[in-house]
């Protein structure tokens, strides 16, 4: 509904014929007065309407930076996070070339071999579990950059209702903002 037509409503109902529409509501009010308050709301409405079109705009580009930041952050998160693990691989696959080749040093003795396996066994294993920490530690990161990231929206989106909230509560004649 347009903001002048209901200002044109208001004014027909309260000063051009009260009686007939408020009854005993109005025996309380000056015409004069009311007429002189809607006459205050129409001279406020452009900058009213100025100021709206400037919160939106500004919650528009935060809104859109805080969606490019976002995309950002998770953009860097996923890099690091392969990085991370294709470092973890090629530290195991390191770590496994060694013990094959310190393997193949002590086959001559039977001793010497059985406990090169064992070794061999003990840095393959050893590999796994580093690889899992590093992978669990990226995924972490990841986990935390996005968690961080949630509440940076929270935040916008916080500071957009409130805007929004503060748009749409009805002033009082008089009233300033």
């Amino acid at each position: 509904m347009d903001i002048l037509r209901i200002l044109d409503e208001l004014n027909e109902v309260a000063v051009e014929r009260p009686k007939s529409m408020l009854g005993f509501v109005y025996s309380g009010y000056n015409r004069e007065e009311i007429s002189m308050q809607i006459s205050k709301v129409r001279a406020s409405l452009p900058q009213e309407l100025k100021q709206a079109v400037t919160t939106v705009r500004e919650s528009e580009r935060i809104l859109k930076s805080a969606s490019e930041d976002a995309t950002a952050a998770i953009e860097n998160a996923g890099k690091e996070a392969e990085r991370i693990v294709s470092d973890a691989k090629k530290e195991a696959e390191r770590m496994i070339e060694q013990a094959r080749l310190q393997q193949e040093r002590m086959v001559s003795e039977s001793e010497i071999l059985k406990l090169s396996k064992a070794q061999s066994e003990e840095i393959r294993n050893a590999a796994d579990r580093d690889s899992v920490q590093m992978r669990r530690g990226a995924e972490k990161y990841a986990l935390d950059v996005l968690n961080q990231l949630e509440g940076v929206v929270g935040k916008v989106i916080t500071t957009i209702e409130r805007g929004k909230q503060d748009l749409s509560r009805p002033e009082l004649p008089g009233q300033k903002k």
